[in-house]
């Protein structure tokens, strides 16, 4: 009986997009140290180039992609130019933090387009040439806290992650026929750029620690570690989840009672 590594992705090629920073950039990183061929998809070219030598100077095998995830043109080209992808991570996004009343229309679209519209429309491009591949796959959108409970001022935000979670456990059992599966990274409280000035701020330290088992925000490095998981043949009886990772803020909380 032949073993195989399941945690090996050599001889994958894995497609990330929103690998510039962030999120993206640790699992773009570990998938290639997995040894999967990795394409780093952002629209920033500079960064992209600089993560890819990186990457190459540890010995992993890696190319940069532009994509803007809000351009049907660009995710056309993207998909096309990426190959044969064993791989997708949907990782692009953004956010305002604000009232709901306060949203413009601008800022309305521009997170749904970034966060929802374009990521769908990139894993649904991806998902039909595995489809016509035949070969089966593995895509991993990445959700949040928002995908399953509400927080203030993130209304526009969690309407997206939300329906990520949903489109996760629909297309789950859709292509399972075709041996591909479909899971959701939700992340906690993880510091990026999108968020660092709030985590700078100790108040908003000092309310982390009695609301989950872990006092401490997460780090990119937190998430990279399950997203290559789901991307590897020890996953293969994993399907239609939505994996929080988030220090245990949606399942614990912390009181200052002792026994």
């Amino acid at each position: 009986m032949i073993h195989t590594n399941p945690f090996s992705l050599t001889g994958k090629r894995a497609l990330v997009a929103g690998a510039s920073r962030g999120i993206g950039l640790a699992i773009a990183r570990d998938l290639a140290r997995a040894g999967a061929h990795t394409i780093l998809a952002a629209r920033s070219m500079d960064d992209l180039a600089v993560n890819v030598d990186q990457i190459r100077a540890e010995g992993g095998s890696a190319e940069a992609l532009r994509l803007d995830v809000t351009e049907t043109d660009s995710v056309r080209a993207a998909v096309d130019a990426a190959g044969d992808i064993d791989i997708l991570h949907g990782v692009s996004g953004t956010n305002v933090r604000k009232d709901f009343r306060d949203y413009s229309k601008e800022e309305y679209e521009r997170i749904m387009n970034t966060n929802l519209h374009g990521i769908a429309d990139l894993t649904k491009r991806a998902g039909m040439k595995m489809i016509e591949r035949g070969a089966g796959g593995k895509i991993v959108l990445i959700g949040s806290l928002m995908s399953v409970l509400g927080l203030p001022y993130l209304s526009v935000y969690a309407m997206t992650k939300s329906a990520i979670a949903g489109l996760t456990r629909a297309l789950a059992t859709e292509w399972a026929t075709y041996d591909i599966q479909v899971n959701c990274i939700a992340p906690g409280f993880i510091v990026t750029d999108l968020n660092r000035d709030i985590w700078e701020q100790q108040v908003n330290r000092d309310w982390l620690k009695g609301v989950q088992a872990n006092p401490d925000p997460g780090v990119p490095e937190d998430i990279s570690p399950m997203a290559v998981l789901l991307s590897a043949p020890g996953s293969n009886f994993i399907t239609g989840q939505v994996i929080a990772i988030d220090g245990g803020y949606t399942t614990t909380a912390r009181w200052p009672y002792e026994p």
